[in-house]
């Protein structure tokens, strides 16, 4: 993977894209803390329709440091290349589960940490594996992107799923399926990142002196970037008023990665000049990510006991604790006579029939 602008700058780029994470894990913590006083007192809830939490201070500390993450992340693809800073976004949900369990009385059993391992790694193979985009330099080339008809057919299913999700399954499902908010949020989010590249691309051409002020795409795309982040905020709040901390933000990383991957595929034309191989691994990195964060929502609430091992460990468990049991009531082999089987049978009935005759 190449790195254009030399090591320090990669550097640069890698540290933005971890505090990156650290403060996006982190603003889902304190908005949820908010939520739950507003539920403590006694206010509408944000799952039913209510706006209260816009007069909680813990919320806008949330909100907050999102902001911070999202710059973060915004300026990391500065420095460093998307696919290093993309798969990176999986910390935050390690750093969410972690925080959740410390600060919200969430467990984390031991099923929740392999998946983090495993997201861990399945990032690392992202890392190394992902796609390189297409070079887009300026708001022209920005805007021929925009127009390719792939582009338009997707952004339209966007949006009419969207509206789908908000006004069909919203009030029928929303209250019992986590899936209806947070696929909200993710679909729109794959616009929102669009958006976001493409006013990058606006404010390196107003550094270097160019009148991108007077060009109108660069308007649309801001607009377009505050609804879509605008709708983001409102049905995350709804999904994380009803849901678990723990399910609701890898359930929208693994959502959010998925849309915002397929879009960038179509809109920059990422996977067109990949070999077999990063074809392969990044695949397998991703669906390795995937199945940490399966196990994270899947079993968090399942305790680990010896019950769930296969029939022969338990065995074997019960085989060994018994021993343990049987040396410690007796002294060591060592020191005891070495009956066969059949003297101490006859030895135990000669015992009984004396005890009887007594």
């Amino acid at each position: 993977m190449g790195l254009a602008g030399g090591r320090p700058r990669f550097y640069v780029g890698l540290g933005l894209a971890l505090a990156s994470s650290a403060f996006i894990g982190g603003s889902f913590i304190l908005k949820k803390k908010g939520l739950l006083r507003l539920c403590r007192r006694g206010r509408t809830r944000a799952g039913q329709g209510g706006h209260a939490y816009l007069q909680e201070w813990l919320w806008w500390a949330g909100l907050l440091c999102m902001g911070v993450g999202e710059a973060a992340n915004f300026a990391a693809y500065a420095f460093a290349p998307a696919t290093l800073v993309t798969p990176l976004g999986a910390l935050s949900v390690l750093v969410s589960a972690v925080l959740s369990s410390t600060f919200l009385n969430e467990q984390l059993n031991v099923h929740g940490k392999i998946g983090c391992i495993l997201s861990i790694l399945g990032s690392t193979v992202m890392v190394i594996h992902a796609p390189q985009e297409e070079e887009v330099s300026s708001l022209e080339s920005m805007a021929e992107k925009l127009k390719d008809p792939g582009f338009i057919v997707f952004a339209a299913c966007v949006l009419v799923s969207t509206l789908l999700l908000i006004f069909v399954a919203g009030p029928r499902y929303g209250q019992s399926n986590v899936l209806v908010y947070v696929l909200v949020c993710s679909a729109i989010g794959s616009l929102s990142v669009s958006c976001v590249k493409g006013l990058g691309i606006a404010l390196k051409e107003l550094f270097s002196g160019k009148p991108v002020l007077k060009e109108p795409l660069g308007w649309v795309l801001l607009v377009c970037l505050v609804i879509c982040i605008s709708i983001q905020i409102n049905y995350l709040n709804k999904a994380l008023d009803i849901f678990n901390t723990s399910v609701v933000t890898p359930i929208y990383y693994v959502l959010f990665t998925t849309a915002v991957m397929m879009c960038s595929a179509i809109l920059f034309k990422e996977w067109q000049h990949m070999v077999l191989d990063n074809i392969i691994g990044t695949i397998s990195g991703f669906l390795t990510i995937v199945s940490g964060i399966f196990l994270l929502h899947a079993f968090r609430d399942m305790p680990f006991t010896p019950n769930l091992l296969p029939l022969f460990l338990q065995q074997g468990g019960t085989d060994l604790r018994a021993s343990w049991r049987s040396a410690d009531r007796h002294q060591s082999c060592q020191h005891q006579p070495l009956l066969p089987s059949e003297d101490k049978g006859s030895q135990s009935t000669e015992e009984e029939e004396e005890g009887e005759g007594v």
